[in-house]
């Protein structure tokens, strides 16, 4: 009689222990829910700062001005810390590449061509010459491109030599001068590729 109350008890205290088994895997299984929407939101809170750091990377790069190739900042108008609005004007940009653009008159480009050599003399740096190379010539005249080209009525006609826009590259620049746009340049194409008399002077002394 004795073992008979012993096993019910034991039984009794199984079941208990099974009981509270399942009610702790039911709690855990409803912690589990919880953990998985904690980590669902915090991923999209992950997705969502990356998003704005991104964005915040992409602001930053705004605020820096980067020019396409080397050269000198002329006429700034910024000041650290301004705002500007798109489309200002904040500075001007003069490149370390730069040429001349000489209006010869049409009737002197018969034998000008491309790569001939160019001496330049540059006001304002006297005595100082400046070699170079011509690069290109404009297919028609400057007057051709402007705003509001010449036009020649019929019965009022009067020729009048144009010039014709040339390039020319410098082949030396002077790095111890500032050339820059709007100077005045006098430049000399040598189209006869023949030494000068002076040059074979100068070779034979």
């Amino acid at each position: 009689m004795q073992n008979a109350q012993q096993w019910v008890s034991q039984q009794h205290q199984n079941e208990a222990a099974v009981k509270s088994a399942q009610e702790t895997l039911v709690a855990t299984q409803r912690q589990m829910d919880v953990l998985k929407a904690q980590r669902e939101s915090a991923a999209a809170s992950l997705a969502q700062a990356n998003a704005q750091r991104e964005q915040a990377k992409l602001n930053l790069s705004y605020t820096t001005i980067v020019a396409a190739q080397p050269g000198r900042v002329v006429q700034l108008s910024a000041a650290v810390g301004q705002y500007a609005q798109p489309g200002t004007a904040l500075s001007m940009f003069v490149p370390d590449d730069i040429w001349v653009t000489a209006n010869f008159k049409e009737i002197q480009l018969d034998h000008m061509r491309p790569g001939e050599n160019v001496t330049l003399a540059i006001d304002a740096y006297p005595g100082r010459a400046v070699h170079g190379h011509l690069d290109s010539v404009q297919p028609g005249s400057g007057t051709a491109f402007s705003l509001l080209p010449a036009q020649n009525a019929t019965g009022n006609y009067v020729k009048i030599v144009q010039r014709v826009p040339v390039k020319i590259i410098l082949d030396d620049p002077p790095s111890d001068v500032a050339l820059g746009p709007g100077m005045s340049v006098e430049p000399t194409v040598r189209v006869n590729p023949n030494p000068s008399l002076v040059e074979r002077l100068g070779k034979m002394l």
